[in-house]
Protein backbone atom coordinates (compact mmCIF):
# COMPACT_ATOMS: atom_id res chain seq x y z
CA UNK A 1 0.00 0.00 0.00
CA UNK A 2 1.33 3.75 -0.43
CA UNK A 3 1.20 6.64 2.21
CA UNK A 4 -1.54 8.11 1.12
CA UNK A 5 -3.93 9.52 3.74
CA UNK A 6 -6.96 8.62 1.77
CA UNK A 7 -8.45 5.98 0.88
CA UNK A 8 -11.18 4.44 -1.74
CA UNK A 9 -13.02 1.68 -1.88
CA UNK A 10 -15.08 -0.74 -4.55
CA UNK A 11 -17.65 -2.93 -3.47
CA UNK A 12 -18.11 -5.56 -6.04
CA UNK A 13 -14.82 -4.98 -7.91
CA UNK A 14 -15.11 -8.02 -10.27
CA UNK A 15 -17.11 -6.09 -12.07
CA UNK A 16 -14.72 -5.08 -15.04
CA UNK A 17 -16.73 -2.04 -17.07
CA UNK A 18 -17.78 -0.16 -14.07
CA UNK A 19 -14.20 -0.67 -11.60
CA UNK A 20 -11.32 -0.45 -14.47
CA UNK A 21 -13.68 2.70 -15.84
CA UNK A 22 -13.73 4.22 -12.48
CA UNK A 23 -10.33 4.31 -11.49
CA UNK A 24 -8.97 5.29 -14.56
CA UNK A 25 -11.18 8.32 -14.68
CA UNK A 26 -9.68 9.08 -11.16
CA UNK A 27 -6.17 8.11 -12.05
CA UNK A 28 -6.77 10.56 -14.84
CA UNK A 29 -7.08 13.67 -12.91
CA UNK A 30 -2.92 14.01 -11.82
CA UNK A 31 -3.79 15.80 -8.69
CA UNK A 32 -5.52 12.22 -7.61
CA UNK A 33 -2.55 10.25 -8.31
CA UNK A 34 -1.02 8.58 -5.54
CA UNK A 35 -3.53 10.58 -2.84
CA UNK A 36 -5.75 7.43 -2.25
CA UNK A 37 -5.06 4.02 -0.87
CA UNK A 38 -7.17 1.89 -3.16
CA UNK A 39 -9.30 -1.66 -1.68
CA UNK A 40 -11.28 -4.05 -4.20
CA UNK A 41 -13.56 -6.37 -2.89
CA UNK A 42 -15.97 -8.93 -3.92
CA UNK A 43 -17.42 -12.34 -3.28
CA UNK A 44 -16.10 -13.93 -6.23
CA UNK A 45 -12.40 -14.23 -5.73
CA UNK A 46 -11.49 -15.32 -9.33
CA UNK A 47 -13.33 -12.60 -10.72
CA UNK A 48 -11.75 -9.96 -7.98
CA UNK A 49 -8.03 -11.39 -9.23
CA UNK A 50 -8.84 -10.59 -12.69
CA UNK A 51 -9.76 -7.31 -12.69
CA UNK A 52 -7.57 -6.60 -9.54
CA UNK A 53 -4.60 -7.79 -12.47
CA UNK A 54 -5.57 -5.62 -15.44
CA UNK A 55 -5.92 -2.80 -12.86
CA UNK A 56 -2.60 -3.03 -11.24
CA UNK A 57 -1.48 -3.38 -14.82
CA UNK A 58 -2.96 -0.31 -15.75
CA UNK A 59 -1.58 1.67 -12.61
CA UNK A 60 1.68 0.35 -13.19
CA UNK A 61 1.90 0.95 -16.65
CA UNK A 62 1.27 4.99 -15.94
CA UNK A 63 4.31 5.39 -13.37
CA UNK A 64 1.19 5.29 -10.29
CA UNK A 65 2.78 3.96 -7.38
CA UNK A 66 -0.55 1.94 -5.89
CA UNK A 67 -0.58 -1.31 -4.67
CA UNK A 68 -4.27 -2.86 -4.92
CA UNK A 69 -5.91 -4.09 -1.69
CA UNK A 70 -8.24 -6.87 -2.98
CA UNK A 71 -9.62 -8.81 -0.87
CA UNK A 72 -13.08 -11.11 -0.52
CA UNK A 73 -13.06 -9.92 3.49
CA UNK A 74 -15.05 -6.70 2.54
CA UNK A 75 -14.69 -5.50 6.47
CA UNK A 76 -10.80 -5.10 5.86
CA UNK A 77 -11.84 -3.57 2.34
CA UNK A 78 -13.64 -0.94 4.06
CA UNK A 79 -11.69 -0.15 7.45
CA UNK A 80 -10.64 3.52 7.60
CA UNK A 81 -12.36 4.29 3.91
CA UNK A 82 -13.03 7.77 2.73
CA UNK A 83 -14.99 6.66 -0.19
CA UNK A 84 -16.76 3.78 -1.10
CA UNK A 85 -18.29 2.97 -4.36
CA UNK A 86 -20.85 0.34 -5.04
CA UNK A 87 -21.09 -1.55 -7.97
CA UNK A 88 -22.22 -4.95 -7.00
CA UNK A 89 -25.35 -6.85 -8.94
CA UNK A 90 -26.94 -9.55 -6.83
CA UNK A 91 -27.06 -12.64 -7.63
CA UNK A 92 -25.52 -12.19 -10.67
CA UNK A 93 -26.58 -13.34 -13.80
CA UNK A 94 -27.97 -16.37 -11.96
CA UNK A 95 -30.29 -14.40 -10.21
CA UNK A 96 -31.12 -11.48 -13.29
CA UNK A 97 -32.64 -14.68 -15.33
CA UNK A 98 -34.57 -15.54 -13.09
CA UNK A 99 -35.44 -11.97 -12.27
CA UNK A 100 -36.91 -11.76 -16.72
CA UNK A 101 -37.78 -15.58 -17.03
CA UNK A 102 -39.93 -16.14 -14.67
CA UNK A 103 -42.00 -13.26 -15.16
CA UNK A 104 -42.20 -13.72 -19.02
CA UNK A 105 -44.40 -16.85 -17.90
CA UNK A 106 -46.93 -14.57 -16.80
CA UNK A 107 -47.09 -12.38 -19.68
CA UNK A 108 -44.55 -9.95 -18.65
CA UNK A 109 -42.34 -8.73 -21.12
CA UNK A 110 -39.20 -6.79 -19.66
CA UNK A 111 -36.05 -5.41 -21.85
CA UNK A 112 -34.00 -4.71 -18.27
CA UNK A 113 -35.82 -5.66 -15.36
CA UNK A 114 -33.28 -3.72 -13.15
CA UNK A 115 -35.32 -0.90 -11.88
CA UNK A 116 -38.60 -1.22 -11.76
CA UNK A 117 -41.35 -3.55 -12.89
CA UNK A 118 -40.89 -7.38 -11.41
CA UNK A 119 -37.83 -8.10 -12.00
CA UNK A 120 -36.06 -4.26 -10.72
CA UNK A 121 -38.37 -5.11 -7.81
CA UNK A 122 -36.87 -8.67 -6.74
CA UNK A 123 -33.66 -7.29 -7.43
CA UNK A 124 -33.79 -4.52 -5.22
CA UNK A 125 -34.95 -7.04 -2.64
CA UNK A 126 -31.48 -8.85 -2.89
CA UNK A 127 -29.93 -5.51 -2.96
CA UNK A 128 -31.50 -3.87 -0.02
CA UNK A 129 -30.35 -6.97 2.08
CA UNK A 130 -26.83 -6.82 0.82
CA UNK A 131 -26.56 -3.18 1.14
CA UNK A 132 -27.32 -2.72 4.68
CA UNK A 133 -25.15 -5.32 5.19
CA UNK A 134 -22.33 -2.81 3.15
CA UNK A 135 -23.64 0.05 5.74
CA UNK A 136 -23.11 -1.41 8.85
CA UNK A 137 -19.66 -2.12 7.75
CA UNK A 138 -19.36 1.46 6.90
CA UNK A 139 -20.45 2.48 9.86
CA UNK A 140 -18.41 0.27 12.20
CA UNK A 141 -14.99 0.29 10.59
CA UNK A 142 -14.85 3.07 7.83
CA UNK A 143 -13.83 6.68 8.88
CA UNK A 144 -16.58 8.80 10.22
CA UNK A 145 -18.27 10.80 7.15
CA UNK A 146 -17.42 8.14 4.82
CA UNK A 147 -19.37 8.63 1.62
CA UNK A 148 -21.03 6.03 -0.32
CA UNK A 149 -21.43 6.05 -3.81
CA UNK A 150 -24.31 3.74 -5.60
CA UNK A 151 -24.08 2.79 -8.96
CA UNK A 152 -25.78 -0.25 -8.62
CA UNK A 153 -29.67 -0.59 -9.75
CA UNK A 154 -32.46 -0.29 -8.54
CA UNK A 155 -30.52 3.31 -8.31
CA UNK A 156 -33.83 4.98 -5.99
CA UNK A 157 -34.20 1.58 -4.16
CA UNK A 158 -30.92 1.15 -3.29
CA UNK A 159 -29.69 4.35 -2.37
CA UNK A 160 -32.87 5.20 -0.33
CA UNK A 161 -32.50 2.17 1.82
CA UNK A 162 -28.65 3.42 2.73
CA UNK A 163 -30.22 6.81 3.55
CA UNK A 164 -32.69 5.66 5.99
CA UNK A 165 -32.27 2.25 7.41
CA UNK A 166 -28.45 2.32 6.28
CA UNK A 167 -27.95 5.49 7.66
CA UNK A 168 -24.63 6.35 5.40
CA UNK A 169 -24.59 9.06 3.67
CA UNK A 170 -25.38 7.83 -0.15
CA UNK A 171 -25.54 9.27 -3.63
CA UNK A 172 -26.97 7.18 -6.46
CA UNK A 173 -24.81 7.99 -9.57
CA UNK A 174 -26.20 7.33 -12.98
CA UNK A 175 -25.48 7.95 -16.82
CA UNK A 176 -29.16 8.53 -18.13
CA UNK A 177 -29.07 12.42 -18.27
CA UNK A 178 -25.44 12.33 -19.95
CA UNK A 179 -27.11 9.90 -22.83
CA UNK A 180 -30.15 11.80 -23.61
CA UNK A 181 -28.34 14.68 -23.12
CA UNK A 182 -26.08 13.72 -26.34
CA UNK A 183 -29.54 12.91 -28.15
CA UNK A 184 -30.78 16.26 -27.80
CA UNK A 185 -27.50 18.33 -28.83
CA UNK A 186 -27.83 15.42 -32.02
CA UNK A 187 -31.71 16.51 -32.64
CA UNK A 188 -30.44 20.16 -32.40
CA UNK A 189 -28.06 19.39 -35.13
CA UNK A 190 -30.36 18.30 -37.39
CA UNK A 191 -33.13 21.04 -36.52
CA UNK A 192 -30.31 23.65 -36.89
CA UNK A 193 -28.73 22.74 -40.24
CA UNK A 194 -32.41 23.01 -41.67
CA UNK A 195 -32.53 26.48 -40.52
CA UNK A 196 -29.20 27.65 -41.71
CA UNK A 197 -28.41 28.33 -38.55
CA UNK A 198 -25.29 26.39 -38.54
CA UNK A 199 -23.40 25.01 -41.95
CA UNK A 200 -24.22 21.28 -43.47
CA UNK A 201 -20.96 19.82 -41.87
CA UNK A 202 -21.28 21.65 -38.19
CA UNK A 203 -22.59 19.77 -35.58
CA UNK A 204 -23.85 21.56 -31.87
CA UNK A 205 -21.47 19.92 -29.10
CA UNK A 206 -23.65 18.79 -25.92
CA UNK A 207 -21.42 21.51 -23.95
CA UNK A 208 -23.45 23.81 -25.89
CA UNK A 209 -27.15 22.53 -25.13
CA UNK A 210 -27.47 23.79 -21.52
CA UNK A 211 -29.73 21.37 -19.71
CA UNK A 212 -31.56 20.61 -15.97
CA UNK A 213 -33.30 17.73 -15.42
CA UNK A 214 -35.35 16.39 -12.72
CA UNK A 215 -37.14 13.85 -11.70
CA UNK A 216 -36.42 10.21 -10.55
CA UNK A 217 -33.78 7.85 -12.17
CA UNK A 218 -34.49 6.34 -14.99
CA UNK A 219 -37.79 8.61 -15.29
CA UNK A 220 -36.18 12.20 -15.13
CA UNK A 221 -37.38 14.62 -17.73
CA UNK A 222 -35.90 17.02 -19.73
CA UNK A 223 -37.50 20.38 -17.85
CA UNK A 224 -35.30 23.15 -19.38
CA UNK A 225 -32.54 23.16 -22.07
CA UNK A 226 -31.35 25.91 -24.20
CA UNK A 227 -29.08 26.19 -27.19
CA UNK A 228 -27.56 30.16 -28.31
CA UNK A 229 -30.78 31.38 -26.43
CA UNK A 230 -33.29 29.57 -28.36
CA UNK A 231 -35.66 27.76 -25.60
CA UNK A 232 -35.81 24.22 -27.01
CA UNK A 233 -38.51 22.74 -24.69
CA UNK A 234 -41.40 23.57 -27.35
CA UNK A 235 -39.76 22.89 -30.30
CA UNK A 236 -38.61 18.91 -28.47
CA UNK A 237 -41.09 17.10 -30.74
CA UNK A 238 -40.04 18.80 -33.41
CA UNK A 239 -36.59 17.93 -33.23
CA UNK A 240 -36.67 14.49 -32.18
CA UNK A 241 -39.86 14.05 -35.06
CA UNK A 242 -37.60 15.16 -37.73
CA UNK A 243 -34.05 13.28 -36.50
CA UNK A 244 -33.22 10.68 -39.64
CA UNK A 245 -32.96 7.57 -36.50
CA UNK A 246 -34.88 8.38 -33.45
CA UNK A 247 -38.47 7.88 -34.34
CA UNK A 248 -37.36 4.17 -34.87
CA UNK A 249 -34.99 3.87 -32.08
CA UNK A 250 -37.26 5.57 -30.17
CA UNK A 251 -40.69 5.49 -30.51
CA UNK A 252 -41.68 5.17 -26.62
CA UNK A 253 -39.97 8.35 -25.61
CA UNK A 254 -41.42 10.40 -28.74
CA UNK A 255 -44.57 9.37 -27.52
CA UNK A 256 -44.22 9.82 -23.80
CA UNK A 257 -42.88 13.43 -25.20
CA UNK A 258 -45.55 13.87 -27.54
CA UNK A 259 -48.58 13.27 -24.45
CA UNK A 260 -46.19 15.28 -21.48
CA UNK A 261 -44.57 17.66 -23.45
CA UNK A 262 -41.30 16.83 -21.59
CA UNK A 263 -38.28 14.19 -23.00
CA UNK A 264 -37.44 11.13 -20.72
CA UNK A 265 -33.60 10.58 -19.58
CA UNK A 266 -34.12 6.77 -19.82
CA UNK A 267 -34.13 4.91 -23.03
CA UNK A 268 -36.66 3.41 -25.25
CA UNK A 269 -36.29 -0.16 -23.41
CA UNK A 270 -36.11 0.70 -20.01
CA UNK A 271 -38.99 3.35 -20.25
CA UNK A 272 -41.19 0.98 -22.35
CA UNK A 273 -41.38 -1.31 -18.55
CA UNK A 274 -41.71 1.34 -16.15
CA UNK A 275 -45.06 2.57 -17.42
CA UNK A 276 -48.36 1.17 -18.35
CA UNK A 277 -48.46 1.35 -21.67
CA UNK A 278 -46.36 -0.04 -24.50
CA UNK A 279 -45.37 -3.67 -22.84
CA UNK A 280 -48.76 -4.95 -21.52
CA UNK A 281 -50.21 -6.87 -25.24
CA UNK A 282 -47.35 -8.92 -27.14
CA UNK A 283 -49.43 -8.40 -30.19
CA UNK A 284 -48.26 -4.56 -29.90
CA UNK A 285 -44.70 -4.62 -28.57
CA UNK A 286 -43.52 -4.40 -31.76
CA UNK A 287 -44.98 -1.63 -32.69
CA UNK A 288 -43.01 0.70 -29.68
CA UNK A 289 -39.59 -1.03 -30.29
CA UNK A 290 -36.32 -1.41 -32.27
CA UNK A 291 -34.17 -4.20 -32.06
CA UNK A 292 -31.18 -2.84 -33.79
CA UNK A 293 -29.58 -2.53 -30.50
CA UNK A 294 -30.91 -4.10 -27.09
CA UNK A 295 -31.65 -1.37 -25.21
CA UNK A 296 -34.67 0.11 -27.84
CA UNK A 297 -36.32 -2.53 -26.28
CA UNK A 298 -35.70 -6.31 -26.96
CA UNK A 299 -37.00 -8.29 -24.51
CA UNK A 300 -34.25 -9.80 -22.26
CA UNK A 301 -32.18 -7.30 -23.92
CA UNK A 302 -30.16 -6.43 -20.82
CA UNK A 303 -29.40 -9.77 -19.75
CA UNK A 304 -28.24 -10.84 -23.19
CA UNK A 305 -25.66 -8.66 -23.74
CA UNK A 306 -24.57 -8.61 -19.85
CA UNK A 307 -24.16 -12.52 -20.27
CA UNK A 308 -22.36 -12.27 -23.44
CA UNK A 309 -19.91 -9.51 -21.81
CA UNK A 310 -19.04 -11.80 -18.77
CA UNK A 311 -18.63 -14.78 -20.64
CA UNK A 312 -16.31 -13.39 -23.06
CA UNK A 313 -13.92 -11.66 -20.27
CA UNK A 314 -13.85 -14.70 -18.61
CA UNK A 315 -12.86 -16.69 -21.49
CA UNK A 316 -10.69 -14.03 -23.08
CA UNK A 317 -8.89 -13.15 -19.87
CA UNK A 318 -5.63 -14.40 -21.42
CA UNK A 319 -6.21 -12.00 -24.43
CA UNK A 320 -7.19 -8.86 -21.78
CA UNK A 321 -3.56 -9.44 -20.18
CA UNK A 322 -1.87 -9.51 -23.40
CA UNK A 323 -3.30 -6.22 -24.40
CA UNK A 324 -2.18 -3.30 -23.86
CA UNK A 325 -2.58 -1.57 -20.18
CA UNK A 326 -4.90 1.38 -20.15
CA UNK A 327 -3.46 4.82 -20.40
CA UNK A 328 -4.68 7.24 -18.24
CA UNK A 329 -5.00 10.11 -20.99
CA UNK A 330 -7.52 13.00 -19.47
CA UNK A 331 -9.01 12.96 -23.39
CA UNK A 332 -9.81 8.82 -22.25
CA UNK A 333 -12.14 10.05 -19.36
CA UNK A 334 -15.56 8.86 -19.30
CA UNK A 335 -18.92 10.66 -18.19
CA UNK A 336 -19.46 8.75 -15.11
CA UNK A 337 -19.73 10.99 -12.30
CA UNK A 338 -17.38 9.68 -9.73
CA UNK A 339 -14.12 10.87 -10.62
CA UNK A 340 -15.76 14.45 -10.72
CA UNK A 341 -17.43 14.70 -7.78
CA UNK A 342 -14.47 12.99 -5.76
CA UNK A 343 -12.31 15.94 -7.62
CA UNK A 344 -14.64 18.45 -6.23
CA UNK A 345 -14.17 16.89 -2.84
CA UNK A 346 -10.83 16.74 -2.63
CA UNK A 347 -9.14 19.03 -5.19
CA UNK A 348 -11.78 21.98 -5.27
CA UNK A 349 -12.62 22.36 -8.39
CA UNK A 350 -16.70 22.65 -9.39
CA UNK A 351 -18.64 20.01 -10.91
CA UNK A 352 -22.48 19.81 -12.28
CA UNK A 353 -24.08 16.82 -12.63
CA UNK A 354 -27.25 15.27 -12.06
CA UNK A 355 -27.34 13.01 -8.86
CA UNK A 356 -29.73 11.33 -7.11
CA UNK A 357 -30.42 12.41 -3.53
CA UNK A 358 -32.80 12.35 -0.55
CA UNK A 359 -35.71 14.77 -1.78
CA UNK A 360 -36.46 16.83 0.97
CA UNK A 361 -37.86 19.94 -0.17
CA UNK A 362 -36.08 19.87 -3.92
CA UNK A 363 -38.98 18.75 -5.73
CA UNK A 364 -41.85 20.32 -4.40
CA UNK A 365 -44.78 18.37 -5.56
CA UNK A 366 -42.93 14.83 -5.20
CA UNK A 367 -42.75 13.18 -1.80
CA UNK A 368 -40.10 14.28 0.87
CA UNK A 369 -38.75 10.79 1.25
CA UNK A 370 -38.35 10.20 -2.35
CA UNK A 371 -35.09 9.80 -4.25
CA UNK A 372 -34.51 12.42 -6.76
CA UNK A 373 -32.43 12.74 -9.82
CA UNK A 374 -31.81 16.28 -9.70
CA UNK A 375 -29.04 19.06 -10.64
CA UNK A 376 -26.03 19.32 -8.12
CA UNK A 377 -22.98 21.67 -7.59
CA UNK A 378 -19.53 20.01 -6.14
CA UNK A 379 -16.60 21.42 -4.53
CA UNK A 380 -14.82 21.90 -1.71
CA UNK A 381 -17.26 22.74 0.56
CA UNK A 382 -19.28 19.62 -0.21
CA UNK A 383 -22.35 18.90 -2.72
CA UNK A 384 -24.49 21.48 -3.30
CA UNK A 385 -28.22 20.77 -4.66
CA UNK A 386 -30.33 23.81 -5.64
CA UNK A 387 -34.33 23.99 -5.00
CA UNK A 388 -35.82 22.78 -8.44
CA UNK A 389 -39.46 23.44 -7.33
CA UNK A 390 -42.57 21.78 -8.96
CA UNK A 391 -42.46 19.36 -11.36
CA UNK A 392 -44.32 19.60 -14.53
CA UNK A 393 -47.97 17.87 -13.45
CA UNK A 394 -47.93 15.01 -15.97
CA UNK A 395 -44.19 14.37 -15.24
CA UNK A 396 -44.79 14.67 -11.48
CA UNK A 397 -48.06 12.11 -12.13
CA UNK A 398 -45.33 9.18 -13.73
CA UNK A 399 -43.00 9.48 -11.10
CA UNK A 400 -45.56 9.99 -8.09
CA UNK A 401 -46.62 6.21 -9.11
CA UNK A 402 -43.31 4.69 -9.34
CA UNK A 403 -42.37 6.38 -6.00
CA UNK A 404 -45.52 4.43 -4.39
CA UNK A 405 -43.90 1.21 -5.71
CA UNK A 406 -40.54 2.14 -4.58
CA UNK A 407 -41.27 3.07 -0.77
CA UNK A 408 -43.39 0.00 -0.74
CA UNK A 409 -40.02 -2.04 -2.48
CA UNK A 410 -37.89 -0.57 0.34
CA UNK A 411 -39.62 -1.11 3.15
CA UNK A 412 -40.63 -4.71 2.26
CA UNK A 413 -36.94 -5.66 1.64
CA UNK A 414 -35.67 -3.29 4.87
CA UNK A 415 -38.35 -5.49 7.07
CA UNK A 416 -39.26 -8.86 5.29
CA UNK A 417 -42.82 -8.18 4.95
CA UNK A 418 -43.98 -10.18 1.45
CA UNK A 419 -47.12 -8.60 2.15
CA UNK A 420 -45.35 -5.03 1.07
CA UNK A 421 -43.52 -6.49 -1.17
CA UNK A 422 -46.72 -8.32 -2.54
CA UNK A 423 -48.33 -4.49 -2.87
CA UNK A 424 -45.40 -3.20 -4.56
CA UNK A 425 -46.03 -5.89 -7.23
CA UNK A 426 -49.50 -5.10 -7.48
CA UNK A 427 -49.11 -0.86 -7.77
CA UNK A 428 -46.24 -1.20 -10.38
CA UNK A 429 -47.77 0.00 -13.60
CA UNK A 430 -46.84 -2.52 -15.98
CA UNK A 431 -47.14 -5.56 -13.47
CA UNK A 432 -50.49 -4.52 -12.67
CA UNK A 433 -51.55 -3.90 -16.54
CA UNK A 434 -50.84 -7.29 -17.15
CA UNK A 435 -51.55 -9.50 -14.14
CA UNK A 436 -54.46 -9.63 -12.03
CA UNK A 437 -54.18 -10.00 -8.28
CA UNK A 438 -53.71 -14.23 -8.23
CA UNK A 439 -51.13 -14.56 -10.66
CA UNK A 440 -49.20 -11.53 -9.08
CA UNK A 441 -49.16 -13.78 -5.77
CA UNK A 442 -48.43 -16.76 -7.21
CA UNK A 443 -45.91 -15.20 -9.47
CA UNK A 444 -43.84 -13.78 -5.82
CA UNK A 445 -44.25 -17.05 -4.43
CA UNK A 446 -42.21 -18.43 -7.68
CA UNK A 447 -39.56 -15.27 -7.36
CA UNK A 448 -39.25 -15.46 -3.63
CA UNK A 449 -38.45 -19.50 -4.05
CA UNK A 450 -35.68 -18.91 -6.78
CA UNK A 451 -34.22 -15.98 -4.75
CA UNK A 452 -34.29 -17.50 -1.63
CA UNK A 453 -30.24 -17.75 -1.11
CA UNK A 454 -30.14 -13.69 -1.63
CA UNK A 455 -32.81 -13.07 0.28
CA UNK A 456 -32.44 -13.81 3.79
CA UNK A 457 -34.90 -11.60 5.01
CA UNK A 458 -37.47 -13.63 3.52
CA UNK A 459 -37.05 -16.98 5.58
CA UNK A 460 -40.76 -17.78 6.83
CA UNK A 461 -42.06 -16.01 3.50
CA UNK A 462 -40.06 -18.23 1.52
CA UNK A 463 -40.99 -21.49 3.43
CA UNK A 464 -44.85 -20.74 3.13
CA UNK A 465 -44.27 -19.97 -0.46
CA UNK A 466 -42.31 -23.39 -1.22
CA UNK A 467 -45.62 -24.91 0.88
CA UNK A 468 -48.33 -23.38 -1.44
CA UNK A 469 -46.11 -23.99 -4.70
CA UNK A 470 -45.56 -28.08 -3.40
CA UNK A 471 -49.36 -28.26 -3.78
CA UNK A 472 -49.04 -27.48 -7.55
CA UNK A 473 -49.67 -24.05 -9.37
CA UNK A 474 -53.50 -23.05 -9.25
CA UNK A 475 -52.87 -20.78 -12.31
CA UNK A 476 -51.14 -21.96 -15.20
CA UNK A 477 -48.65 -20.22 -16.96
CA UNK A 478 -47.13 -19.92 -20.08
CA UNK A 479 -43.61 -22.15 -19.27
CA UNK A 480 -41.01 -21.75 -22.07
CA UNK A 481 -42.68 -18.14 -23.82
CA UNK A 482 -39.87 -16.32 -24.99
CA UNK A 483 -41.27 -12.78 -25.15
CA UNK A 484 -42.33 -10.70 -27.91
CA UNK A 485 -38.62 -9.88 -29.28
CA UNK A 486 -36.29 -12.09 -27.46
CA UNK A 487 -32.73 -12.53 -29.30
CA UNK A 488 -30.37 -15.41 -28.84
CA UNK A 489 -27.33 -14.96 -26.73
CA UNK A 490 -24.20 -15.49 -28.63
CA UNK A 491 -21.87 -18.11 -28.15
CA UNK A 492 -18.18 -17.35 -27.67
CA UNK A 493 -17.35 -18.49 -31.28
CA UNK A 494 -20.00 -16.59 -32.52
CA UNK A 495 -18.54 -13.43 -30.36
CA UNK A 496 -15.14 -14.18 -31.97
CA UNK A 497 -16.23 -13.34 -35.32
CA UNK A 498 -16.74 -9.50 -34.16
CA UNK A 499 -13.81 -9.21 -31.67
CA UNK A 500 -13.63 -5.75 -31.13
CA UNK A 501 -17.31 -5.41 -30.52
CA UNK A 502 -17.83 -7.95 -28.06
CA UNK A 503 -14.20 -6.98 -26.33
CA UNK A 504 -15.99 -3.19 -26.16
CA UNK A 505 -19.78 -4.90 -24.94
CA UNK A 506 -17.51 -6.41 -22.55
CA UNK A 507 -15.57 -3.47 -21.29
CA UNK A 508 -18.18 -1.05 -21.43
CA UNK A 509 -20.11 0.23 -17.83
CA UNK A 510 -22.62 1.70 -20.14
CA UNK A 511 -23.54 -1.11 -22.13
CA UNK A 512 -25.70 1.23 -24.66
CA UNK A 513 -23.15 3.79 -25.40
CA UNK A 514 -22.08 2.31 -28.86
CA UNK A 515 -25.34 1.72 -30.56
CA UNK A 516 -25.60 0.75 -34.47
CA UNK A 517 -27.65 2.22 -36.99
CA UNK A 518 -31.66 1.36 -37.29
CA UNK A 519 -32.25 -1.88 -38.87
CA UNK A 520 -28.89 -3.27 -38.20
CA UNK A 521 -30.15 -6.52 -36.23
CA UNK A 522 -28.22 -8.66 -33.82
Amino acid sequence: MTTATRKLTFIGAGSIGFTRTLLRDLMCVPELRGRFDIAFTDIDARNLDMVRQLCQRDLDHNGVAVTIQATTDRRAALTDADYVFCVVRIGGLEAFATDVDIPLTYGIDQCVGDTLCAGGIMYGQRGIAAILGFCKDIREVAKPGCRLFNYANPMVMLTWAANVFGKVPTVGLCHGVQGGHHQIADCTTHWARKQGLIGAEEKVAKQEVDIICAGINHQTWYVKATWRGIDLIPKMLELFEGHPQYPVTEKVRIDVLRRFGYYSTESNGHLSEYVAWYRKRPGDIQRWIDTGCWINGETGGYLRVCTEGRNWFEKEFPEWLAAPPKSFDAKERSEEHGSYIIEGLEIGKVYRGHFNVVNGTTITNLPPDAIVEVPGYVDRNGMNIPRVGDLPMGCAAVCSQSVGVQRLAVNAAATGDDMLLRQAMMMDPLVGAVCDPPEIWQMVDEMLVAGEKWLPQYGPAISAAKARLAKGKAIATKQGYAGAARLHTKTIEEMRANKAASQKNAEAADKAKERPAQGAGH
